[in-house]
């Protein structure tokens, strides 16, 4: 039950969505065959984003659900699955379809290029599966995605072939939008060498999410191949990127065996070469929660990661929600920042979410009710200050650091509303 001290922000909140929703919708524009979704703010409002039409789609879901008419639901499909047919057409126009490259997003007024060499770039995140997963499984309808089917198999498929480390972790090509824009353990580092929990909690998913069609379209032979590759994953994140030591889930470099050894005293006689695969990265960077939202965790380290660390004021915990980067790493900034966008502390609404999603897959209820209030309170609050909701904000106070009137994964505190209230919720797939 919801206490009376949110339940103002919980109507105010409700209210704005429900007036704002349809700003989202965008007409078929440019390279955009397809109606589609804007992920939010005027400045993206011809663009198309990956990880952000998935997740806005999460809470336009939610919202359609509050308003409960067929014919707005009518309207938004289109919209919802040309986020999905964009980017495949995209893809098959470029002649990148047989080689699985699908570009992170795509602007109407810039057109966007192959690139020269598709494996030394990072592609669409790991969730467009997912996303065609999420939409098949709410309308019981999957035959819009069989004549995609295609070309999302090669997508998976270049990700495993190119973006996957021996030892089974998978790694970005480089720093280049990978979502968490300035993540320590990735921005500026050497190509290939992030090994990086965000990524690999995705990629499990989508795993997952391919599996789940292909059994939709009949095609189970085919998708018991996927899910070994999943349960690959999932035992390379047990053995690389789980620390007993401290009890939370660390991105890995792979950057071993490049640096220079002496060679002769390395390569000669009986001594040890290095025999490990990668290092862990000891480095604080909230998306080590992901691998509670992916299932990734057993319930005792599920515990475990929100005990020490939700739970530690001194790190990632404060009235907000979830620090994006640990108060003690050295790298702790909340300073104002787009282009790369600031992941070193401050409180994004969809970190909170994800977080969320991750204690209430796990049973850590109590956890979960925490961090949905203090989401309420923050969104709340701003909305009822300013009208509008921002990017990303100051952990103690609330204070909005940038880029007022973002929509985007913001409205799934919706989806956290009707969770606290005992309601029906739309989650991901």
């Amino acid at each position: 039950m919801t206490t009376s001290a949110i339940t103002p922000h919980i109507e105010r909140i409700r209210k704005h969505l429900l007036s704002d929703y349809a700003g989202m919708y965008r007409k078929a524009i440019g390279p955009m065959a397809f109606p589609f979704i804007s992920p939010g703010s005027a400045q993206y409002d011809d663009q198309i984003w990956d990880w952000d039409s998935w997740l806005s789609n999460i809470a336009l879901r939610q919202i359609l659900k509050e308003v409960g008419s067929a014919d707005a639901f009518d309207k938004a499909r289109p919209h919802e699955r040309g986020c999905i047919q964009n980017f495949i057409h995209w893809s098959r126009t470029s002649g990148c379809g047989f080689d699985g490259w699908i570009p992170f997003g795509v602007k109407a007024h810039k057109g966007l290029e192959r690139p020269a060499d598709i494996y030394s770039t990072n592609m669409h995140k790991p969730c467009l599966a997912q996303h065609a997963a999420f939409l098949v499984r709410e309308d019981r309808d999957v035959a819009w995605m069989r004549e995609n089917m295609y070309v999302l198999q090669s997508f998976i498929n270049n990700y495993r072939n190119h973006h996957r480390h021996d030892c089974g972790i998978y790694y970005w090509q480089d720093d280049h939008a990978i979502g968490v824009d300035n993540d320590p353990c990735t921005y500026g580092r050497p190509p290939r060498s992030s090994g990086s929990i965000y990524l690999n909690s995705l990629m499990y998913r989508e795993l997952l999410a391919l599996v789940y069609l292909l059994e939709q379209l009949d095609l189970g032979e085919v998708a018991a191949q996927y899910r070994r590759d999943a349960e690959k994953l999932h035992a390379a994140v047990q053995e690389y990127c789980w620390d007993e030591r401290d009890g939370f889930f660390y991105s890995v470099d792979l950057n071993i065996g490049r640096g220079p050894l002496h060679k002769w005293l390395h390569f000669t006689g009986s001594g040890q070469l290095p025999d490990w695969p990668c290092l862990i990265q000891r480095i604080g960077m909230w998306s080590g929660f992901m691998a509670l939202w992916a299932g990734l965790a057993t319930p005792e380290q599920a515990e475990r990661v929100a005990k020490e660390h939700y739970r530690n004021a001194r790190t990632f915990g404060c009235p907000h929600g979830v620090r994006t980067l640990s108060r003690l790493e050295k790298m702790y900034n909340l300073r104002a920042s787009g282009n790369p966008s600031s992941w070193l502390g401050p409180i994004w609404g969809i970190s909170n979410y994800m977080t969320f999603r991750g204690f209430v897959r796990y049973g850590l209820t109590d956890d979960a009710r925490d961090l949905a209030e203090k989401t309420i309170r923050l969104f709340g609050r701003d909305l009822e200050r300013f009208g509008t909701l921002h990017e990303y904000y100051q952990p103690e106070n609330g204070e909005p650091v940038l880029n007022p009137g973002f929509q985007n994964w913001n409205y799934l505190v919706l989806n956290m509303c009707n969770w606290l209230e005992g309601r029906d919720v739309v989650v991901e797939f």
